[in-house]
């Protein structure tokens, strides 16, 4: 039998008596077979009990936290769709969560449709990842497991999750990973480098699991306060990605990739070759991708207008040897 096989049961996990309850009618309307526990230690007792497909963790729960719930969850039942549940707007609780095991973080009170869509993509995640750590002949099992955990596949399950959450960025880290790696073999790099570019580009944006939701969506222009929390995104993925270090050029392209090379962006006020290339070139791509997608506020621009648009911010948030790059790839394109 498939791994992905059986019935599908869900744990919610919340001290609170009106949450739960809430989210046991929603999710039993929606077809599933539901549990609940109101502390870590009756989640583990329900763990023990029987095989749980999906569970929804509160992160401020009474003796053991659900921070610490964690993985103890993912030793027990390692193939797990787990999403944690919060009211605290707390970047660092989610990066370590996803560190951690956790597939997703939604911040509380949260509309039962969109948690219906999350749980739904959650559990879309487990059953790929399960197929996929399938082991083939003279593979383990427990090893095959270990190393789909820290996969560049669960990697990107996790951005395609986060993009699914805002259609107008859907497929965006894709684009951006494949334009980012041609421009830096345009410009000569190492096929090891750019091979690097690529995987950032991909993950560039996975510290958005910080971000909430409504932030992540809103149409308009954020506010000051909001722009500050969007910003800690960078600084999120860091945390994201941090135990892997074979990844440890990737993440400095991450962290710095909205830097300016006038020196005036962020996190670290960086300028001029003090970015690393790597962050110089998604950076660049990031404004070219948003340029050529319709937004809500801003029709799509053709590939060679973006690029006549771009020369403005040359000098200032773009290198001019980027900015020539990307211009040459998209003329070679056409």
């Amino acid at each position: 039998m498939s791994p992905t096989d059986g019935p599908v049961t869900l744990l919610v996990v919340d001290d609170e008596e009106a949450i739960r309850s809430a989210l046991l009618r929603y999710l039993i309307r929606q077809g599933y077979d539901v549990e609940a526990a109101a502390s870590g230690e009756d989640a583990l007792d329900v763990l023990a009990e029987r095989k749980i497909t999906g569970i929804l963790l509160d992160v401020n729960l009474p003796g053991i936290s659900g921070i610490d719930l964690v993985p103890r969850i993912m030793e027990r039942e390692p193939g797990v769709a787990l999403l944690m549940l919060t009211a605290v707007n707390d970047a660092s609780t989610a990066a370590l969560c996803m560190q951690r095991g956790a597939l997703d973080y939604l911040i509380k009170p949260i509309e039962l449709v969109r948690l219906g869509r999350a749980v739904a993509r959650a559990l879309a995640q487990r059953r790929a990842m399960l197929e996929r750590q399938r082991p083939g002949p003279g593979l383990d099992a427990g090893v095959a497991h270990s190393q789909e955990r820290i996969s560049m596949a669960t990697l990107e399950a996790l951005v395609n999750a986060l993009e699914a959450k805002d259609p107008c960025l859907l497929g965006h880290s894709a684009r951006v990973a494949h334009l980012s790696a041609a421009v830096a073999a345009h410009l000569g790099v190492s096929g090891e480098e750019v091979a690097a570019v690529r995987t950032a580009g991909r993950l560039h944006d996975i510290g958005k699991v910080g971000i909430r939701d409504e932030i992540l969506s809103k149409p308009g222009p954020l506010s000051d306060e909001e722009y500050e929390h969007v910003k800690r995104h960078v600084l999120v993925g860091c945390r994201i990605l941090a135990p892997l270090v074979h990844l440890r050029h990737v993440i400095d392209y991450v962290r710095s990739h909205h830097e300016r090379w006038d020196g005036f962006g962020y996190p670290d006020r960086l300028a001029g070759e003090a970015i690393p290339l790597g962050a110089r070139i998604i950076g660049a791509v990031e404004i070219y991708d948003a340029l050529t997608t319709d937004r809500s506020y801003q029709e799509k621009m053709r590939p060679e207008e973006a690029v006549e648009r771009m020369r403005d911010l040359v000098g200032t948030a773009i290198d001019p040897a980027i900015h020539a790059a990307l211009g040459a790839v998209v003329a070679g394109g056409r």
